[in-house]
């Protein structure tokens, strides 16, 4: 299925390594770091809470059962009401997305900010550090405190040493093509490779059917446009469903999601109303998920990379239409709508 003058898998990482360094730490984006602060500057509250974990260590229950962050349970509304003028000059009371920047900060230092919805915004944390890759295991984080006021996502570890080599990781970084621009870190791909999805097979018939049941999901998008939707299914079954601005935040919140109750990716299929670009590829490809599905399009870079990585890509796929960019033998035409004339071909597409 590739095309004819196709990347290879070392042309994408050469590309990808060529990025970084034309890149270097010249790139403007909405993300914020401050590598300048030192861990030693950990807050009162983060001291506290080390000492009380060393006191309960000692308890034997505690340590048998199965880690659960602390987290704060802070979440927006998803829209907010406001006043428009209509093509009449009539006043319209309406609802808008919310948008707000919310900046990790994991033992007193900043790693990045976000600009997101705000309506799930610690498991938007876990996941943002979980698919690139900045903690490895969810044993390490203690608690998660979102405070609105001040902005901020406040993330304590239970050994209080940050992020290992985190001057290294966010050194060089991409800045890629979500909405309201999205960032990957080059320890994010390091460990991109690593990963080697199962091959999977999917009805045609189940491809309808999830069609069908997301369309009663968006709720922010029905009220007030502006968001994009994502969801973890098993097969038509949608187990979680998320909108945020962005469909990188949408699917970090999921990826969060799944990391706290310990559900893995590789008998699930992702749905996004967000183009498939290398960025989401990668980020359904840390999560352990060999299908992707989505209402838009794809690029180029995002295929190559499904390609190289075994994630099945399925595309412009609405009503009793879609497009298998890769992975057509995963596919199962056990539903095959009545072919359509030449026009109606144009007309779907």
């Amino acid at each position: 299925m590739r095309a004819s003058h196709g990347l290879s898998s070392n042309h994408f990482r050469s590309t990808i390594t060529d990025i970084n360094n034309r890149v270097g730490r010249e790139v403007f984006a909405v993300a914020s770091f401050n590598t300048d602060d030192h861990y030693t500057d950990q807050n009162k509250g983060t001291q506290l809470w080390h000492k009380d974990m060393k006191q309960h260590q000692t308890d034997p229950e505690q340590l048998s059962t199965v880690h659960r962050p602390t987290m704060s349970n802070e979440g927006l509304p998803a829209t907010h009401s406001v006043e428009a003028r209509d093509e009449y000059g009539d006043r319209r009371d309406l609802h808008v997305a919310g948008e707000f920047p919310l900046t990790i900060k994991v033992d007193g230092r900043e790693v990045v900010t976000l600009m997101t919805l705000g309506t799930h915004p610690e498991k938007l944390t876990l996941g943002y550090l979980r698919n690139q890759r900045l903690i490895d295991h969810i044993e390490e984080i203690a608690q998660i405190k979102v405070d609105w006021e001040r902005e901020t996502a406040d993330v304590i570890t239970t050994h209080g040493e940050g992020i290992t080599n985190l001057h290294e990781k966010l050194s060089s970084r991409i800045v890629t093509s979500g909405c309201g621009q999205g960032t990957v870190f080059s320890c994010t791909l390091d460990k991109l490779y690593d990963t080697r999805l199962p091959r999977v097979e999917i009805l045609q018939s189940t491809i309808y059917a999830l069609l069908k049941t997301i369309s009663s999901y968006n709720e922010v998008y029905r009220a007030a446009g502006a968001v994009h939707g994502c969801a973890l299914c098993n097969g038509a079954q949608i187990l979680y469903f998320v909108e945020d601005v962005g469909r990188h935040n949408a699917t970090d919140t999921i990826a969060g999601e799944m990391w706290l109750e310990g559900v893995g990716g590789n008998d699930k299929l992702f749905y996004t109303t967000g183009r498939l670009t290398s960025e989401i590829v990668m980020k359904a490809a840390h999560m352990g998920i060999p299908v992707l599905v989505s209402r838009s399009g794809i690029t180029y870079m995002g295929m190559e990379l499904a390609q190289d990585l075994g994630v099945t890509l399925i595309a412009r796929a609405k009503g009793r239409h879609f497009l298998v960019y890769n992975g057509e033998n995963s596919v199962e035409y056990d539903d095959k709508p009545k072919r359509l004339s030449t026009a109606g071909k144009k007309a779907a597409v």
